[in-house]
């Protein structure tokens, strides 16, 4: 159920840049957009479980960095963001999954005690640095890094969620959009959904497989109602 919901609030922010391009200061615009901050905190919720619970790490890391190219590609075209990295400044120049494949990686450095806590803290840089141009950028590696170690402790999760956002609103804010930097901060409203997780497997199946399919095919879509709507344009800051 947590997944579904990521999906339509995620199906809903997106369709919403679709319709309505930039950061458009209408009530109903925004209140569609606020509906779209439940996505990214589950997500990062289920990085940081799908760490603790896979049984292979190495197939976990590397299905989703295929999942993260797939949807570099969907996701430019969904905005009309270029395909070539960095060709337009460092933000937002690929989907999530690049950050949270990385994340992923990140969570296996640090759980291995072969590794020196210099190492874990140069990987932690480096792969801040890798993962910045991506959407929500290095937040969404090290939020679930948070999640991860404080398994157990939703309070010092939520906590997590709500400072990590803080750092990537106050961003947004200063440096792209005032307003959109500030309806990041309604990742609160996960909270709620997040504290009924109850760590147990829902009744429906194959929703992880779903999940890898729809993602990249709804941004196509996406892409398509675009070009439709307004020509081949950015329609994302």
């Amino acid at each position: 159920m947590l997944k579904l919901i990521a999906i339509v609030a995620m199906t809903v922010d997106h369709l919403t840049w679709a319709l309505f391009p930039g950061t458009q200061a209408v009530w109903y615009v925004v209140a569609l957009h606020i509906i779209g901050r439940l996505t990214a905190p589950i997500m990062w919720f289920f990085i940081a479980e799908g760490c603790h619970y896979t049984h292979d790490r190495k197939k976990y890391a590397v299905r989703l960095f295929i999942f993260a190219v797939i949807s570099h590609f969907a996701y430019d075209f969904a905005f009309g963001i270029p395909f070539l990295p960095l060709s337009t400044g460092v933000f937002n120049q690929t989907s999530v999954m690049w950050s949270l494949a990385w994340a992923a990686v990140l969570i296996f450095i640090c759980r291995r005690d072969d590794i020196p806590q210099w190492g874990k803290i140069l990987a932690t840089v480096l792969i801040c640095v890798i993962s910045f141009p991506s959407d929500w950028s290095s937040i969404a590696v090290m939020c679930p890094l948070f999640l991860y170690a404080h398994r157990g402790n939703f309070k010092r999760q939520a906590f997590d969620i709500v400072i990590w956002t803080f750092i990537y609103a106050a961003v947004y804010f200063i440096f792209l959009d005032k307003l959109y930097g500030a309806l990041q901060m309604f990742t609160f409203l996960s909270l709620p959904v997040l504290a009924g997780y109850n760590g147990e497997r829902g009744r429906l199946t194959g929703m992880k497989w779903f999940y890898y399919i729809y993602y990249p095919a709804h941004l196509v879509v996406i892409g398509i109602v675009r070009i439709a709507l307004h020509g081949d344009i950015p329609i994302i800051l």
